[in-house]
């Protein structure tokens, strides 16, 4: 077998990063997988090396996973993939696009410029309009700008006594100086996320959280269900992916009385959901798309 040689960036041994790179070996007879964390660009001579391979010198790039634990560092590992571009490797999806997709702020500025519907978001350094914040909601979700999986979220009711909110957001801003607040909208514990392949939807699956738990996560034992949005909902995700040309991603969104809302577009997307909430093999799909245009 002698197809486009696509390697994968991602955390070795990690289902999502394997599944993919088999489906791509399947396919091509070629299998690498690269973290990120072992890679070294030579600037002078234009070379990016993993693994003892110049990435520059491959078809593509499939990046399912950037890092373990996203961080502001997250952003260098997504720049160095710039030289591989320019080496003329295809990297899925492009990093121009990406970059702007890891950090939490630049996801949300870009959808509230294009008019998308989003929770009521306040973003701040001072500690007292951030109470305030919390009071206007009457909950609020503070938000790390660079999660996955509501890692690092606090949640904090406005109910509280004014000094203990006032604790709980000088605990969060001491590893976020930046603080994004979000209005803790009532979704009866219950969201869910939009599936897109090269701009085309795939399906939608529902995470449903496990009882007691305020997020939906599989981490905090959410489960995934299918799911079937309406077409007013579906045009909404496809306006807002549409925003960052993602090879592939998904949308998350939630429905609440006033209409959906979107929370995010995702930097990478996932498998685990599309197979266990709507049946589909996302990287099946995924891999057979960049074979495709590897080479185009």
């Amino acid at each position: 077998m002698n197809g486009p040689r696509v390697a994968v960036i991602g955390v070795p041994g990690k289902w999502s990063t394997e599944v993919l790179a088999d489906a791509l070996e399947a396919k091509t007879g070629f299998r690498l997988v690269i973290d990120m964390a072992d890679v070294s660009a030579d600037l002078g001579a234009g070379a990016l090396w993993g693994s003892g391979v110049n990435l520059c010198e491959l078809d593509g790039i499939a990046v399912k996973k950037i890092a373990r634990v996203y961080s502001s560092d997250a952003l260098d590992r997504i720049e160095l993939l710039r030289l591989a571009e320019a080496g003329g490797a295809r990297v899925f999806s492009p990093v121009e696009t990406s970059v702007r997709m890891l950090n939490r702020l630049a996801c949300t500025m870009t959808l509230k410029m294009a008019g998308i519907p989003m929770p009521k978001t306040v973003v701040t350094e001072d500690v007292r309009s951030a109470v305030r914040a919390v009071r206007d909601f009457g909950a609020g979700v503070l938000k790390p700008m660079y999660s996955t999986k509501a890692r690092g979220m606090r949640v904090i009711e406005a109910d509280r006594p004014d000094e203990f909110v006032k604790a709980e957001v000088e605990t969060f801003k001491n590893d976020n100086p930046v603080m994004y607040i979000q209005e803790k909208l009532p979704l009866g514990g219950r969201d869910y996320a939009m599936v897109f392949l090269g701009g085309e939807y795939l399906g939608s699956y529902a995470r449903v959280a496990r009882s007691g738990a305020w997020n939906t996560t599989i981490d905090s034992g959410g489960r995934y269900e299918r799911h079937e949005p309406d077409a007013r909902t579906i045009a909404l995700a496809s306006k807002a992916e549409r925003l960052f040309k993602m090879d592939f991603t998904t949308v998350d969104l939630a429905d609440t009385p006033n209409g959906p809302v979107v929370f995010e577009v995702s930097a990478f997307g996932g498998f685990k959901g599309a197979r266990e909430g709507i049946g589909i093999d996302a990287a099946d799909r995924y891999a057979d798309y960049m074979v495709r245009r590897a080479v185009e």
